[in-house]
């Protein structure tokens, strides 16, 4: 395996955040809350950004609001941590483009989420995998959230992607420790295993796990990043004692789908506007209530 490969699995680790993409309240990207954003989460110690994940509402950016604001990532990033690019799509063409754009742009890895909806079998997810590898020379992470994408990537099937040099990490959020145990037995001198849930990214951890990206870090990122930098440590007494002041956040953020709730969070907090897509819209005022007691409890208001 190459140098430039070795060396970013190296910096695959602790606690890594899945940024929203902060909006104005009529829908347009806000680049200005956006830089502030990131300046934020590096003085608060969070090892790496995930660009355009999941929670950055990569689901209803165009494909080119979706490349500009992975390259706007790294340019005001300036190479300060690594920067993660969503490039996932059930379109393995787009994907392809996407992840293009985010080399072009500079990003250090892809992140690429199983193709959703339309429920390719086992030969499908691996060729899908394997065809963007082969066309763009930038390290690829596998993501694999079954809950949202109706799909899920076999132990069987990491295991051929392994065996591609630039497929570096996967994105374990299945929830599973045990699955996810296993998963590391078979692949953790190949590849880097990050969890995806962070209720359980901890306990991962404990079985060889390396970090978390994670939700709730987009509100918290000085707790989130002081607990996996002592579980990188192997101090998991006090990564326990830090994350145990953080972790009811890991259910409420998730009151409603994600990131509904941690931008209402992070509304409240004056750190981005009151800007959201739809199909999604501001957190219901029902959980309003639920979500400020929450931060209240994490010391944060």
């Amino acid at each position: 395996m190459s140098t430039a490969y070795d060396e970013i699995k190296t910096r695959l680790q602790g606690s890594m955040v899945a940024l929203v993409t902060p909006m104005h309240p009529d829908g347009k990207v806000d680049y200005k809350r956006l830089a502030d954003l990131i300046d934020w989460q590096i003085e608060q110690g969070t090892h790496c950004l995930v660009a355009v994940g999941t929670t950055g509402e990569s689901a209803t950016l165009s494909m080119q609001e979706h490349s500009d604001v992975i390259r706007y990532f790294v340019q005001h990033v300036k190479g300060r941590v690594p920067v993660i690019a969503g490039t996932g799509a059930n379109n393995t063409m787009e994907a392809i483009k996407l992840t293009q754009d985010a080399a072009d742009a500079g990003a250090d890895c892809a992140l690429l989420v199983a193709p959703y909806y339309n429920k390719p079998p086992q030969e499908g997810l691996f060729q899908h995998y394997q065809a963007i590898a082969k066309a763009v020379n930038i390290p690829q992470m596998l993501y694999n959230v079954p809950g949202r994408t109706v799909v899920d990537i076999a132990q069987d099937t990491v295991e051929r992607l392994c065996d591609i040099d630039n497929i570096v990490a996967i994105k374990d959020a299945t929830g599973s420790v045990s699955r996810g145990e296993q998963l590391i037995k078979a692949v953790g001198d190949r590849m880097v295993v990050l969890s995806g849930d962070d209720g359980t990214a901890l306990d991962l951890m404990k079985v060889g796990g390396k970090g978390n990206i994670s939700v709730t870090a987009n509100v918290a990122p000085k707790a989130m990043s002081e607990t996996f930098s002592a579980g990188l440590r192997g101090d998991f007494e006090a990564a326990g004692k830090i994350h145990d002041v953080v972790k009811h956040l890991h259910r409420d953020l998730f009151i409603e789908s994600s990131p509904i709730p941690a931008k209402y969070a992070l509304h409240k907090m004056g750190i981005i506007d009151k800007g959201i897509r739809l199909p999604l819209v501001w957190l219901a005022e029902q959980h309003h209530a639920t979500i400020d007691e929450a931060l209240v409890r994490a010391n944060i208001r």
